[in-house]
């Protein structure tokens, strides 16, 4: 964020939406019903079975569209692989595996290009497209909207727990289904009801995601924490210590601007961690949640949770509190 600062800002006026806040991917206006979604995201692998990591590297990097409203089209693949020290077989499965996940989101792979790398690393650059009038940002929540999740959170906790040995890998079966799972059940949902704003819920954890979206709208984010749906065993294994890293650098960057109303500690750093192909943060009107809370059930998403409330900004982006029932 302080590089993109010194860079720069384009003045073209097809690019609908840029970097000015944080959204979670570029849209460029072709014409007047359509706009390109393009977004790029890669990274070393969470699991130990290539074709799995494949697949969850491909729907994080999917998601970015989905959470722009957007349809993908087409993706690359972007590789990092020491071939010298790994057999090409692995790589072969990981490139199996998100391009499963590619076509069963109703796109293509269209090539790609790798690197040399002491790391393996993988993702997707994705191009998608959506109606110019239909674009999905984190900078329309409203004073008086509902705030919905669509997927529990747990991921970094769970995977991190597994690297380390602490949890068998049948404990990380949930993580590992939740990881691969599209959003683009949840992304129709949201279009077919129209909701205000959205972005999804990956590195910068819920809080960190939850401060975008309040920043840009100009709003406070009152987020119930015992609401938050998470997965088996996440609080216990946060309790025992295991979190990401990342979960300190995500506070630290909210800063002041958070305000914690009698929340266990334990469950502010779940809140805060870092989940990797992680739900949809939807802001949708009070009058339409009831609607889109079936509209989510009836594409069978992960989780339909309302977890939160949008507020007029106070002297806090997000105030976390419990739940008045």
């Amino acid at each position: 964020m302080q590089v993109l600062r010194d860079l720069v800002r384009p003045t073209d006026p097809n690019l609908l939406v840029g970097t000015d806040h944080f959204d979670d991917a570029g849209v460029y206006k072709l014409d007047a019903s359509t706009a390109l979604v393009v977004t790029v995201d890669f990274f070393p692998p969470l699991v130990d079975d290539p074709y799995t990591f494949g697949r969850i590297a491909a729907a994080n990097s999917l998601s970015d569209v989905y959470a722009m409203g957007g349809r993908p089209l087409c993706a690359l693949n972007i590789v990092g692989f020491p071939d010298q020290e790994l057999p090409v077989e692995i790589l072969a499965e990981i490139l199996r595996g998100g391009g499963e996940r590619v076509q069963a989101a109703g796109a293509v792979v269209a090539g790609g290009h790798s690197v040399r790398d002491a790391e393996v690393k993988f993702g997707l650059a994705v191009t998608g497209v959506v109606h110019p009038d239909r674009i999905l940002t984190n900078a329309g929540a409203k004073p008086g909207d509902i705030l919905v999740l669509t997927k529990p959170l747990g991921s970094g906790i769970l995977t991190t727990a597994a690297k380390s040995g602490k949890i068998a890998q049948d404990d990380l079966a949930e993580a590992i289904d939740a990881m691969i799972d599209l959003n683009a059940g949840a992304c129709e949902a949201a279009q077919a009801v129209g909701v205000h704003a959205c972005t999804d819920i990956t590195g910068f954890g819920l809080i960190g995601h939850a401060h975008e979206m309040a920043c840009a709208s100009e709003v406070t984010l009152e987020i119930w924490a015992d609401r938050v749906p998470l997965m088996r065993r996440t609080l216990e294994l946060a309790r025992g210590g295991v979190v990401t890293r990342a979960h300190k650098s995500n506070l630290e960057c909210v800063g002041g601007s958070l305000e914690k109303k009698d929340v266990d500690e334990v469950l502010v750093q779940v809140l805060a961690d870092a989940q990797t192909s992680g739900g949809l943060l939807l802001s949708v009107a009070e009058d339409r949640v009831d609607q889109l809370l079936r509209e989510l059930r009836i594409r069978n998403t992960r989780a339909a949770a309302v977890i939160g409330r949008v507020l007029p900004r106070g002297d806090f982006s997000i105030a976390l509190a419990r739940s008045s029932s």
